[in-house]
């Protein structure tokens, strides 16, 4: 991994709507994959790219930006149950009611 010790990471530069921007297209990628595992791989970027963006909306009220990030959760629920991990589903569809 060339770019983990040379460059960091420019994620860390991107605003609030970049970051749920970075986190849909994650999600869409993860629905279009056909192997489950790279999948998988777009879902945990998914959530790492959401991660950004709930910590900075803690402390705004930004009511589009809370129901993007509820629709992401809601999104990866979807996409884990129909790949048959409910429980981890459940756990998506439960963060996403703390910001509906």
């Amino acid at each position: 991994m060339a770019f983990g010790s040379i460059i960091s990471s420019p994620r860390a530069n991107l605003s609030l709507q970049q970051a749920l921007e970075l986190a849909n297209l994650y999600l869409e990628n993860a629905r279009k994959a056909v192997d489950p595992n790279v999948a998988l791989v777009l879902c945990h970027d998914t959530e790492v790219s959401i991660s950004q963006v709930k910590k900075a909306a803690k402390h705004i009220d930004d009511k589009p930006v809370r129901e993007g990030i509820a629709t992401v959760y809601v999104g990866l629920g979807k996409l884990l149950e129909s790949q048959g991990q409910r429980h981890e589903a459940q756990a998506f569809y439960k963060k996403s009611e703390k910001w509906g």
